[in-house]
């Protein structure tokens, strides 16, 4: 999958050189290493002290650690800000409170709504775009339904569900070129179809708020669909139909090796038992780290809103997550990546290395854009997070440009 949209930012012509840094690859950390930056990308990495000339950016990392870029494939929003609320201020508002956790690229995500609703989605993320400086780059467009089963809804509003029909899907494809990623239950009359369509545009196909069974995921993988949207929320799991028991999406997502997964590593969604089970059995290379943040991400505990502001839902913040207003589910989470890799190293007892592969590389293989994002190596964008052994971070760095940070 092509980046569909090229960031906004002025990159400097001078050069940008950080030192003392302990540098995370996807299989080590190496520290006596210079990382040098010039026009966005990564030039150099040197054993040797490199000699600033006149108008380089130095930065001394003072031995905390240098990470690729936080990628976050799946998040509503954050800073008290949803990218359902149908403004440019709150896809800025977001995308500058993430990028001070860490995230250099992130993928704005949508609700299940009204086909208006998603028509102003599409002409507002096209100015956000234009008018971003200093948050995360906006990579494209993850549509979050609203082809969702009703039994597996969690904090989808009921009321925008229904099943894929071409004439629809067609002239939202038409309406935009930046979906880069759409979730879906494959087993709705005309999934497969779907999928089809979806995955001969380079479209991520992902399997979401589904009650299918094992068998109908393995047709739908064949289809197209090759992710697994927020694993263990809003899936079928073993099932008896007429007395006999069928697997479902849960265990196909483990069965089937090469499809990919994300999980909501917030310590809440998953406890620390499921982290270590995925981490165990999908792997590192199979299983990205996502917020599914919504607007409360960043912000104090109270009463929040899931999605837009005139049309969302009302929901609670406690316990670190945010909950509908019965208790009866969580309706997304408050989570940042900085505390997704803190959880997995300090919570899951996941290695750092690792941990940071499942925010960086394996998202950008994901959404096939590895070729220039999520590792630190020569001729990548220069993408970088500074943290500190507790994943506190100094430092954001977006293409050559520090977008947080002094």
């Amino acid at each position: 999958m092509e980046e569909r949209n090229k960031p906004n930012l002025k990159v400097m012509p001078n050069r940008i050189i950080i030192k003392n840094g302990k540098i995370i690859f996807p299989d080590a950390i190496k520290d006596k290493l210079t990382l040098v930056c010039e026009n966005g990308k990564i030039i150099r990495l040197s054993i040797s002290d490199v000699i600033p000339e006149t108008g380089d950016r130095v930065i001394d990392a003072q031995d905390k650690y240098v990470s690729p870029g936080f990628i976050d494939i799946h998040t509503h929003g954050g800073g008290g800000h949803d990218f359902m609320d149908g403004t440019v201020d709150a896809y800025l508002g977001a995308a500058e409170m993430h990028a001070r956790h860490g995230t250099t690229t992130l993928l704005p995500t949508t609700l299940a709504s009204t086909f208006e609703e998603l028509m102003t989605t599409f002409s507002i993320y096209q100015e956000a775009v234009r008018r971003n400086r200093k948050g995360a780059k906006f990579l494209g467009l993850h549509l979050e339904g609203p082809y969702f089963a009703y039994n597996q809804r969690g904090a989808q509003d009921p009321k925008y569900l229904r099943n894929p029909e071409p004439e629809e899907y067609h002239k939202i494809l038409a309406a935009s070129k930046d979906i880069v990623r759409w979730s879906l239950a494959p087993e709705l009359p005309g999934a497969f179809e779907f999928g089809k369509v979806l995955t001969s545009k380079n479209i991520l196909t992902s399997i979401a708020h589904s009650d299918a069974i094992y068998e109908e995921v393995l047709e739908a993988f064949h289809a197209g669909f090759a992710h697994v949207t927020h694993l263990y929320s809003g899936m079928s799991t073993v099932t008896r139909r007429n007395a006999f028991r069928y697997a479902g999406v849960l265990e196909a997502a483990y069965l089937i090796d090469d499809m990919t997964v994300e999980i909501i590593a917030d310590g809440v969604h998953l406890p620390k038992p499921l982290l270590q089970f995925v981490y165990k059995f999908k792997g590192p290379d199979k299983t990205a780290l996502c917020t599914d943040s919504m607007r409360g991400a960043g912000m104090p505990d109270g009463e929040s809103i899931l999605g837009s502001l005139d049309k969302g839902q009302k929901v609670i913040i406690e316990d670190g997550v945010a909950k509908l207003p019965d208790r009866t589910a969580f309706a997304g989470s408050v989570a940042t990546t900085d505390r997704l890799v803190r959880t997995m190293v300090e919570v899951a007892e996941v290695p750092l290395v690792e941990a940071v592969r499942m925010m960086t590389l394996t998202p950008a293989r994901i959404l096939k854009i590895d070729q220039h994002k999520g590792s630190i190596r020569e001729g990548k964008d220069a993408d970088f997070v500074i943290f500190d052994n507790h994943i506190n971070v100094s430092h954001t760095i977006l293409e050559g440009n520090v977008i947080y940070g002094n």
